[in-house]
């Protein structure tokens, strides 16, 4: 049996969401919803050439919403989706060094992830 999944939002990618103006927010969590009952579709897909970055996308009143993410997948119980950092944009094209920003956020996640493991195992050792 496949484990749920969950999306969670890191700081920055929770500061977009509130950004966002009230039918642009309901599409992006339509999107999520469809995501996390494990349907596919050009909603969320993963961008070519990326180290696992992921993009929510959706567009409203021709403008061009990505919201990026990437899985977490160390968890026992669930699988999560990290939103990273969300832009709005005039063109449907996605912007290199959105891309660069998203890996370097999972690998920043990862790190602090470990890190704060790593200060758990020593305090149940104590």
């Amino acid at each position: 049996m496949d484990k749920p999944i969950e999306v969670i939002f890191l700081d920055q990618a929770e500061e977009f969401v509130d950004s966002l103006e009230a039918k642009a927010r309901q599409k992006l969590f339509h999107s999520i919803r469809k995501t996390k009952e494990r349907l596919i579709g050009q909603w969320f897909t993963k961008l070519k050439g990326s180290d696992g970055i992921y993009e929510f996308r959706f567009d409203e009143n021709g403008k061009f919403y990505r919201l990026f993410a990437f899985w977490d997948t160390e968890f026992q119980a669930e699988t999560l989706i990290v939103g990273s950092h969300g832009i709005a944009k005039k063109s449907n094209k996605t912007p290199k060094e959105e891309i660069t920003k998203a890996e370097r956020i999972k690998r920043n996640y990862f790190e602090e992830k470990r890190k704060a493991e790593k200060e758990s195992v020593t305090k149940k050792k104590n």
